[in-house]
């Protein structure tokens, strides 16, 4: 429709997207992230971070991985999580597509300051490893009673 208006074939645009899309898709696209904090889209494993009054919980999400087979290691408000997951695929099989992670991963997350590295119990269930790390006493709201005049 515009070939006449810019004097050559816009369909050359068409096959510029075209081939952008199909090497987004090839490689993968690392998409900034709204965070200052944040890491690119497919890190794995893949950690929600949160807290409560008295503790922060770490959600991280491995399954197919021996839980015996993570470090986990905590100095001072960073928290380290190491592991590795095997290959599951025969050696003599064809693959076609393997979207799954498989190797060695290291994800090491900056807690609060008010966590305490005393009080830290990890447990791994259906794929999920949860670490929940207390907060130090002082840190904790307290309650203070009001009393009547």
């Amino acid at each position: 429709m515009f070939e006449r208006l810019l004097g050559f074939d816009t369909d050359l645009f068409d096959r510029f997207a075209q081939m952008q899309r199909e090497l987004d898709e090839l490689f993968g696209r690392a998409l900034p992230t709204a965070a200052i904090r944040g890491v690119p889209a497919g890190t794995f494993p893949a950690v929600n971070l949160g807290e409560t009054d008295n503790d922060v919980r770490v959600y991280v999400f491995a399954p197919g991985i021996d839980p015996e087979k993570l470090d986990v290691t905590m100095e001072g408000n960073v928290l380290a999580i190491e592991g590795e997951r095997q290959e599951s695929v025969p050696d003599n099989a064809t693959v076609y597509r393997n979207e799954r992670f498989q190797g060695r991963f290291r994800r090491v997350l900056a807690l609060p300051e008010a966590v305490d590295e005393e009080q830290v119990n990890a447990t791994y269930k259906d794929g999920v490893l949860q670490v929940v790390v207390g907060k130090k006493a002082e840190a904790q709201p307290r309650k203070i009673e009001v009393k009547a005049d």
